[in-house]
């Protein structure tokens, strides 16, 4: 099952952008057996996919990094209206897909620090 961390405003009232997100975030799940975690605050909302895989929500679009364009050294963004999610979440499956037989999970794990340097670093034993 996903995580869903939410920050809801002081109207207690969701954001356009966190509805947006949550039915990004369920596309995602229900279509693509892809977990991700959503995120808000600041009239935006995020959905985390991957690593190098966020997905940035203002209620109106979604965008997230899909690639690099080495001639100008800048980031390529895709977007998509926040209209049809599931079409966002094939569009975002796509990408999760390159960036997942570019670094696989295994990687990422062994990228981790182990709680054993964790306590050296904080300076217990």
């Amino acid at each position: 099952m996903q995580n869903q961390i939410t920050a809801v405003p002081e109207n207690g009232k969701e954001t356009q952008a966190q509805l947006s997100a949550g039915l990004l975030r369920d596309a995602l799940w229900a279509d693509h057996d892809i977990p991700a975690d959503t995120h808000d605050g600041h009239d935006l909302a995020l959905v985390s996919v991957w690593v190098g895989l966020v997905v940035w929500c203002d209620g109106v679009w979604f965008w997230w990094r899909a690639g690099w364009d080495d001639r100008r050294k800048r980031v390529v963004y895709a977007r998509h209206p926040t209209t049809e999610p599931s079409r966002a979440a094939r569009r975002v499956a796509f990408r999760y897909a390159d960036l997942r037989r570019r670094q696989p999970a295994w990687e990422v794990i062994d990228d981790l620090p182990s709680a054993a340097s964790l306590s050296t670093c904080e300076g217990t034993e």
